[in-house]
Order: C-alpha cells, then sequence, then structure tokens
C-alpha cells in the first residue's frame, strides 16, 4: 500500500490529524464531531449546503466563559470592589484578548472557512478567531461539564488576567480608562456630568468623552460614582 503523507491529504483529513494535538495544547479531550462544529465557520456551512455552524455554540460558550472569569476574578482578588473587578474582566472578555488566547493554540488552521474567508485571511482575523475560541468552549463544556471547562479556561486566561492586572485594568474604572485610552492613542478623556433631582436626593449623570466623542454614560448618587460607571461602561465598550 502507497505511503501518503500529510502534505497529500485532504484538507479535512488534515484537520483530523491535527485535533490530538488540539486536545493536547487544552489538557482534554473532546469529541471530535463536537470540535468539527465548534470550528465551522457559517461560511463554510453554506458553501456546503449545511445548517450548521458553530454560532450555537459560540452563544453558550460565552455566557461559560464570562462565568468562569468572573468566578475566577471574585476568587483571586476579595480586595478589590466591583468597581476594579468589572475593568478586569473586561480586559480578559474582549475580542482582541481572546482572539490572542485563540492564536496561542494556534486555532485558525482548524477553523473550516469559505472560500471567500480564505482569501481575505479570515483564519487571523480577531472577530473569527474570538467567536471559535468561545465554540470551543461550548463543546468543552456539552462533552465535560462545567469542572473541566472552568479548569480550561482557568488555564487559557492566566497570561491574559496577569497582562491584564500588568496593564493597570485592575485598578479603579477611571484609572482604568485612562490607561485603556491612552494606549489607543484616542486622545483627550474627560467627563461631563449633568446633575439633577432635589438637594436631599440628587442624582448624576456623567458622559465620558474621549477625542471629544461622547462614549458612554453612568449614573450614581454622587459625582465619583457617576464617572465611576460611565468609565467602566466605556472600558468595556473600547474593548471591544
Amino acid at each position: 500500500m502507497e505511503h501518503i503523507t500529510v502534505d497529500k491529504l485532504s484538507i479535512s483529513d488534515r484537520r483530523s490529524l491535527l485535533f490530538p494535538e488540539l486536545n493536547k495544547a487544552l489538557g482534554v479531550e473532546i469529541d471530535q464531531q463536537l470540535l468539527e462544529l465548534a470550528l465551522t465557520h457559517r461560511s463554510f456551512a453554506y458553501e456546503n449546503g449545511s445548517t450548521l455552524t458553530n454560532e450555537r455554540l459560540e452563544f453558550l460558550g460565552d455566557s461559560i466563559l464570562g462565568l468562569v472569569v468572573t468566578e475566577e476574578l471574585y476568587l483571586r482578588y476579595p480586595d478589590l470592589d466591583e468597581s476594579r473587578l468589572s475593568p478586569l474582566r473586561s480586559g480578559i472578555v474582549n475580542m482582541r484578548a481572546l482572539a490572542d488566547i485563540a492564536r496561542s493554540l494556534e486555532l485558525g488552521k482548524y477553523i473550516r472557512l469559505g472560500k471567500g474567508e480564505e482569501v481575505t485571511n479570515g483564519r487571523d482575523k480577531n472577530s473569527l478567531l474570538a467567536d471559535a475560541l468561545e465554540a470551543l468552549i461550548g463543546a468543552i463544556y456539552l462533552d465535560t461539564g462545567f469542572a473541566t471547562t472552568a479548569t480550561v479556561v482557568q488555564g487559557l486566561i492566566k497570561q491574559t488576567l496577569e497582562e491584564a492586572m500588568a496593564k493597570g485594568a485592575g485598578l479603579d474604572g477611571k484609572t482604568a480608562l485612562q490607561e485603556l485610552v491612552a494606549s489607543l492613542g484616542r486622545g483627550t478623556l474627560e467627563y461631563v456630568v449633568i446633575e439633577s433631582g432635589p438637594d436631599h436626593d440628587k442624582s448624576f449623570t456623567a458622559t465620558a468623552v474621549v477625542g471629544g466623542e461622547g462614549i458612554a454614560q453612568g449614573t450614581g448618587k454622587s459625582k465619583r460614582e457617576a464617572e465611576q460607571a460611565a468609565a467602566r461602561s466605556a472600558y468595556e465598550k473600547l474593548s471591544l
């Protein structure tokens, strides 16, 4: 029988051979059919007359990822309040950070793409990689349960979490936003605050303005509380 080298195999066959590498990188064995589905972009499905894409798994994985990250931060940093935990979480659960994690797994080479996405370098698009990672997390959950999935996610986010802390995302919302705006080169950051209500029951609405553009609003019973709320919301939007 002729020996067939990997180079002569079809893309699908090569992907099957590569799955053990992905399982090893994740530290868990996952059902191959679920893996195939998690790595099936809608462009591939539509071109092949199928309605099965990774979008439902992505929806599931997004929620699981958010829960695991939130729990990890809550337990790991008992001295941080919500105003500091929220931007820290946003520093991890955002498209760019998730895409970088996907790249560390070399996830791009496994994804099944349509021809259009292939020719436009879809395998290295942040949005596509982040979505595939979330779908992969959904597949791990369905196949292994929450405890194992939490362990895998904790391993995946470890470096990203440390980097987020080092960049100041764990600081208060206003400081974290200032750091982010500076890193993005978005110009000046200021807050426009409007107060309303009687003296004994005032409420404040703050708008975070970046480079002259209103990014997000926040409300509170004090000027500082409103500005912190606006900063956290703006941080989350600019992190996407």
